[in-house]
């Protein structure tokens, strides 16, 4: 699976503000870009995308931010990628003569492609949040 560096930065915006979700505290741009290393001006660019689609909303101000819209529970992974980078591609046969093995091998691609979307549309976010924190308790240092 390619994820583009949009598409995973969207992705990892998303989750940080499902983290914060019913906090009542938005998340600045600058602590996302920090604590993952993306930059700015990019991640504003993709957060804006992501106001425009209705998944998060934005304060002004000194005290603003980004927040989550949507419940984490009904966001799932597929949504934001298909916000991101429109609809998916259809696969595409490229020999140039149909062949019971060419046929054989677009088939096989053809229901990983299924899958993979098919696990994409059961991923949400609130699952995602639960492996953070999973992970975050898991932790401890010495």
């Amino acid at each position: 699976m390619n994820v583009s560096a949009k598409t995973e930065y969207a992705c990892i915006a998303v989750l940080e503000l499902a983290l914060n979700y019913g906090s009542g505290e938005p998340v600045t741009i600058r602590a996302i870009a920090e604590t993952h290393g993306i930059p700015s001006r990019f991640l504003v660019q993709i957060l804006l995308q992501l106001k425009g689609a209705g998944l998060v909303g934005s304060t002004r101000g000194a005290a603003g931010g980004y927040q989550l819209i949507q419940d984490p529970q009904q966001l799932t992974l597929a949504e934001v990628m298909r916000v991101i980078e429109g609809n998916l591609r259809q696969l595409t046969n490229n020999a140039e003569r149909t062949t019971p093995v060419s046929g054989a091998l677009f088939d096989a691609w053809q229901e990983v492609a299924n899958a993979e979307q098919q696990m994409l549309q059961t991923l949400s976010f609130a699952d995602l949040v639960e492996r953070v924190r999973g992970q975050t308790e898991k932790m401890y240092y010495i």
